[in-house]
């Protein structure tokens, strides 16, 4: 497959179903535990998913998701699949888009995607519909996951997932290595950085 050098065509689009075709990865329900980690993170929470794609992980935050993706292909499919989703044109003109609405905001393979500051701009503008006490949730490959993707931008570990987090008023309360302990990211493409961040992690009482 030749390599692509933006996540806003279709070509792209057609990449995230072709990874989630094989029978194999259905039949195993690969993703069992991936969708498990995400709702014990964010609880009964109402999630707004930044860079949902073909909304992977927002199934798994249902029926409490709500996805916005820059790539209109992929937000067809998301909303062929029954999933809440919106252009980023679109999100603003939706009724969710509530100040104070949400309770969590996950970023799962976004990130990497682009400069680290380019990923704080994008972050920050939806920072007016999360709530005073929100979680964040930031996700990004490791090694092997990282190099299998032609458009990533920047390499982002757990200090870089801080950074992020810290530049939109959020305190790291814990890094998870997913699913498996770390020295695992250098070989099993799926092993991913996960930072959880409060916004009153740290605040004085």
């Amino acid at each position: 497959m030749a390599s692509l050098e933006s996540t806003e065509g279709e070509e792209y689009t057609d990449r995230l179903k072709r990874l989630e075709m094989p029978l194999w990865k259905r039949v195993l329900d690969v993703q069992a535990p991936y969708r498990w980690n995400l709702r014990r993170l964010f609880g009964d929470r109402e999630v707004l998913e930044v860079g949902c794609g073909i909304g992977r992980c927002l199934a798994h935050l249902q029926p409490r998701g709500v996805g916005v993706d820059h790539n209109p292909h992929s937000i067809v499919t998301a909303r062929e699949r029954g999933l809440t989703a919106f252009t980023t044109e679109e999100f603003g003109e939706s009724d969710y888009a509530t100040p104070g609405r949400f309770g969590g905001l996950l970023a799962a393979h976004l990130v990497e995607h682009m400069p680290r500051a380019q990923a704080v701009d994008i972050l920050a503008g939806y920072l007016e519909y999360l709530a005073d006490d929100a979680r964040m949730v930031l996700i990004c490959p490791q090694e092997r996951g990282y190099a299998s993707d032609s458009t990533h931008v920047e390499f982002t570990d757990f200090d870089a997932l801080a950074d992020v987090a810290g530049q939109l008023g959020f305190a790291r309360v814990r890094n998870q290595s997913f699913p498996l302990p770390r020295p695992a990211g250098r070989f099993f493409t799926y092993n991913e950085f996960v930072l959880i961040a409060d916004r009153t992690a740290g605040r004085p009482a």
